[in-house]
């Protein structure tokens, strides 16, 4: 509950940005909203359920949304924030890093309508909101152009 003339915060969904490498170079999977943000093109997100630990529901997310489940995965130690309109609060999101070993073949839930594995920079200009755009920059910065902090891998 928040105070007269605060904003409040709400965090309890996770984002997820799924890599594999195609033809020598990587590629995000990013997905095509059938919801009630029907057209959008977005990451992997979901909330997260009572009992379970954020990674958990990022895990659980990427399987459900896409039935691929990585082998490497990692806590990007940022998270996404964005003020939604309907509800006026921020909402709050820690991000994740998924990698498969190559492009398996994506089975989409109801919640999606298409998807694509793009490269970053073909993937950074389809996102339709800042906050995921930010996010993958500094993705490709600490997960692709270098080695992942071995501190932030989750087994």
């Amino acid at each position: 509950m928040s105070l007269p003339g605060e904003i409040p915060l709400r965090c309890n969904g996770i984002s997820v940005y799924l890599f594999a490498r195609i033809d020598q170079k990587w590629h995000v999977l990013l997905l095509k909203r059938a919801d009630s943000l029907e057209g959008a093109w977005c990451q992997i997100a979901g909330g997260i359920r009572a009992g379970e630990k954020a990674w958990q529901a990022a895990l659980r997310e990427t399987h459900e949304e896409t039935g691929l489940i990585p082998n490497r995965f990692y806590s990007a130690n940022i998270c996404e924030q964005f003020y939604h309109i309907r509800r006026d609060e921020i909402y709050i999101a820690p991000v994740f890093v998924g990698f498969v070993p190559e492009p398996r073949q994506v089975r989409l839930n109801d919640e999606h309508s298409d998807h694509a594995w793009l490269t970053l920079e073909k993937a950074i200009n389809r996102l339709d909101f800042a906050g995921q755009s930010e996010s993958l920059l500094s993705i490709r910065e600490r997960f692709i152009e270098q080695e992942p902090n071995p501190h932030l891998e989750i087994k």
